[in-house]
């Protein structure tokens, strides 16, 4: 049994925990999800989705096994234990490729499949929810699970191949949108228990074959829309009240617990009641990268107030240059006068501005920001306007008042949420000196 069927097991068995999974690349935000994993003492659940890493490199320019190294070296920089490290791919199926014909976008997603099970991804989603270009809209959940339970078998196989323990599956038809939705104005509906129990009786039925029957002993969750999501401006809270029947619902079922997507800036309280009504993985992505965003503009707001324009990274207007000058990422996602667009594309909570950190111009920026406030640290008067709960964690002796150090602790406070939501132990509050801070803090 691999550790995430050892948590899924433990909360059915009634202990109130849960796995939290971080969907990011982002190289600060999985070295503070390290930090996190190791200050609550929890596996560190890290995914790429399918859009971000793929066999010809996503839009990371990374391939699944480029991905796995990547994760890795940073764990090894981290000393952070590699078999606390799961692996996990999000959204698996044809969502790259809907707009081709549903022969042609299967095919790249056997590939896919197989690509991201090699490389050792351990929790893999199943995700054929989307319609391809010559499919019916929506997508009948027969062709669903029928094309899910496909990919399974080649994972299956991918990994008997490779001498590789066998994947955990999550499955579901009612899967939100990646990335959040464009607009909560229609409101949002509850999966009903009725269609969780078709959708499960479904893709049970799909791998109801003498070599699929192993793999849906391994099926740990089911995809669920529990009344999350949050648009480019607003969240909509989780309310108990409305998913009790849904929440009952899987009790009746034997060992899956329910993943909710899009929790992103879900209050802690939140996080708590979802584990504990059985909405026991949790997925946070762009809230993520948004902290991470946060403690960059407080850093720039800084930098302003101690540099002449000359010698400043305006790293604040080359984001926003860059965005205006390949909009590929963020044109069909937000509209409105410029004015509003300019607010997008710099604070929407759907956090666009996160496929830009690794631009050319938009990295070097950064990196003066980092240069300009090694050189120059500052001061608790500018902190106490910008970073006040970083000044707190300086004065109390647990921060170390470098560029870095900020920067993580801002994305820590958003990831340690998940961690006390989901951990055995959740008592404690961020030290950076557990995670040999001056070592780390000088590594880039």
């Amino acid at each position: 049994m691999s550790a995430v069927q050892s948590l899924i097991a433990a909360h059915r068995r009634g202990e109130n925990v849960g796995l939290y999974s971080v969907c990011c690349s982002n190289e600060q935000v999985l070295l503070a999800a390290m930090q996190v994993a190791r200050r609550y003492d929890t596996v560190l659940l890290i995914e790429a989705t399918s859009n971000q890493v793929d066999q010809f490199g996503g839009y990371t320019g990374m391939n699944p096994a480029q991905y796995r190294d990547y994760v890795l070296q940073l764990a090894r920089t981290q000393d952070f234990p590699s078999e606390r490290l799961i692996l996990g791919g999000d959204h698996l199926g044809p969502n790259a490729w809907q707009r081709r014909p549903a022969a042609e976008a299967m095919a790249h997603a056997r590939e896919l499949i197989a690509a991201y099970v090699a490389a050792g991804f351990h929790k893999i989603h199943l995700d054929c929810s989307m319609s391809c270009a010559d499919d019916p809209t929506p997508l009948p959940d027969e062709i669903v699970a029928a094309r899910s339970a496909e990919l399974a078998r080649i994972a299956e196989r991918t990994a008997a191949d490779a001498g590789l323990p066998p994947p955990v599956y999550v499955i579901g038809t009612e899967v939100p949108v990646p990335g959040g939705e464009a607009s909560l104005a229609g409101g949002l509906s509850v999966t009903r228990p009725d269609a969780a129990a078709r959708t499960l009786e479904i893709h049970r039925l799909a791998f109801q074959t003498p070599d699929l029957a192993p793999a849906w002993e391994r099926v740990i969750a089911m995809v669920v829309q529990p009344g999350v999501d949050f648009d480019h401006s607003s969240v909509h809270h989780y309310d108990p009240r409305a998913a009790a029947e849904l929440s009952g619902f899987v009790e009746s079922q034997p060992r899956i617990v329910y993943e909710a997507h899009s929790t992103d800036y879900q209050t802690e309280a939140s996080l708590h009641a979802l584990v504990r009504d059985h909405y026991a993985i949790l997925k946070v992505g762009p809230a993520a990268t948004y902290a991470y965003r946060e403690a960059l503009f407080a850093l720039a707001a800084i930098e302003d107030e101690l540099l002449p324009p000359a010698q400043r990274s305006d790293l604040v207007e080359v984001l926003d240059r860059v965005m205006r000058e390949r909009p590929a990422h963020w044109r069909n996602h937000y509209s409105g006068d410029e004015r509003q667009l300019r607010l997008l594309r710099g604070y929407a909570l759907s956090d666009r501005c996160r496929y830009y950190w690794g631009e050319p111009e938009v990295q070097a920026a950064v990196e003066r920001l980092l240069a300009n406030l090694q050189a120059l640290p500052p001061p608790a008067i500018l902190l106490s306007q910008f970073m006040p709960e970083q000044l707190r964690e300086i004065e109390a002796g647990r921060l170390a008042p470098e560029p870095l150090a900020l920067i993580r602790h801002r994305i820590f406070g958003r990831l340690a949420e998940y961690a006390r939501a989901c951990a055995r132990n959740r008592a404690g509050a961020f030290d950076e000196n557990e995670t040999s801070a001056a070592s780390v803090l000088s590594e880039r």
